[in-house]
């Protein structure tokens, strides 16, 4: 599961033939950042060092209560009788418990349930970062998109400025409307600027991910209005079930049910027994001792952390309830915005973005020819620019949606690898 938000991604950010390359670096692909990512970030390389402290906590709850070699004197360093060693007695014992009630099983247990519960964790870990991962590729990937649509406006600008230079020489117009014109592209550079810079910016923040400085990649920018069509909502439902984050649940509701057995072994008492030889020094006699105690009352006091131990396991149910309601939720959510920012960039895509620059390319060749003003021309300039940029806006929200939907259940979502919509214009 690793790589599958990776191949996603890869597929929905398809490479462009058109993309703009800022840098000579070769492109870093998606799936070589999560590389870089899984093997550098801390909260990855985290997750085999709790394994291991989860499984040495196994190895020591499978051991048995220690034996214990004893030696007692008596009768040393008296007055009278027991003055110096005389009267001596000394005692060499060895003693141990014996565990009742299956405790040492039930310890194992709740060491197993833990070290269990370490994979749904690792899971999830993994899934967001991978998503971040993503998120931050995504963001490079706009901004190539964006500056993409501020060259095609400054391109049209200076056509805009070229025809306003020559009808203020010809007299035609006011030099006013080579002033407008003139501004218009100067904001178009900036849009220009601004896409260069948050690109920059992005790769950094792409880059800062494996604890690097300095960026010394460009990406292979793709184009975002290339969106994919989904399964079924009902299916995505259904892979809710097998969601890391339900897994983790369960995993501790795993621990919560050997918690309860731990407590139930506790209570019947253990029996602590010793055995020895004992000598006497003044007699020279030697004898055998022994003993053994069981505690009373061990049923009354384990009775409270069994009890807490029966309402937390009660509650893993209702905890996992309630996650699966708000997972559901949120995938209903996520599922709803991807399929109506879909619609809308391919509405865009179909009806408005051909008609604009139909209508844009008709409005400059009747200024030139005198039928119209500029501001009407430069209206319907700033209209087609603006629609692409809702176009964009509206991609993005659907791939940080895919992402969203990619995260939560943890599985490959195209429905078709072909079944795609919408183009850039």
């Amino acid at each position: 599961m690793f790589k599958r938000l990776a191949a996603l991604a890869v597929l929905v950010l398809s490479p462009c033939a058109n993309a703009q390359v800022t840098l000579p670096a070769a492109p870093l692909t998606l799936d070589a950042a999560v590389d870089r990512v899984a093997r550098t970030h801390p909260d990855l390389r985290l997750l085999p060092l709790q394994q291991q402290a989860a499984r040495a906590r196994f190895d020591a709850a499978g051991l048995a209560p220690p034996l214990v070699f004893g030696v007692d004197l008596e009768n040393a360093l008296g007055s009278g009788d027991s003055r110096g060693f005389d009267a001596l007695e000394t005692t060499v014992s060895l003693a141990g418990v014996l565990e009742r009630g299956g405790k040492l099983d039930a310890r194992r247990a709740v060491a197993q349930a833990n070290l269990d519960a370490l994979a749904p964790q690792r899971e999830i870990i993994r899934l967001d970062m991978m998503a971040e991962v993503a998120r931050r590729y995504l963001a490079i990937t706009l901004a190539a998109a964006r500056q993409r649509i501020a060259l095609d406006d400054i391109e049209q600008r200076r056509r805009a400025v070229q025809a306003a230079q020559l009808r203020l020489t010809a007299g035609a117009s006011p030099a006013s409307t080579l002033m407008t014109a003139q501004a218009a592209l100067a904001q178009a550079e900036l849009d220009r600027d601004r896409a260069l810079q948050e690109g920059s910016a992005a790769r950094l923040s792409l880059a800062a991910l494996w604890n690097a400085r300095e960026v010394d990649f460009d990406v292979a920018t793709g184009d975002p209005l290339q969106l994919p069509a989904l399964q079924d909502f009902s299916q995505l439902a259904d892979l809710l079930e097998r969601t890391p984050e339900l897994a983790l649940i369960a995993g501790e509701q795993r621990v919560r049910q050997a918690q309860m057995q731990l407590a139930s072994s506790q209570q019947r008492g253990d029996v602590s027994w010793q055995f020895g030889v004992r000598n006497d020094r003044a007699s020279r006699d030697s004898s055998l001792v022994g003993s053994f105690s069981v505690p009373l009352g061990n049923a009354g006091r384990a009775d409270p952390e069994l009890r807490a131990a029966r309402s937390e396991l009660e509650m893993s149910g209702v905890e996992r309830q309630g996650r699966a309601l708000q997972l559901h939720a949120t995938l209903a959510e996520a599922h709803g915005r991807y399929s109506t920012a879909r619609l809308e960039v391919t509405r865009m895509d179909r009806d408005v973005l051909p008609q604009l620059r139909r209508a844009e390319k008709a409005a400059e060749t009747a200024w030139r020819a005198g039928a119209i003003s500029y501001l009407e021309w430069a209206q319907l300039q700033a209209m087609r620019i603006e629609a692409r940029q809702r176009q964009l806006d509206a991609a993005l929200s659907a791939q940080l949606a895919l992402i969203e939907l990619q995260r939560l259940t943890g599985q490959p979502l195209v429905a078709t690898a072909t079944a795609t919509e919408g183009t850039a214009p």
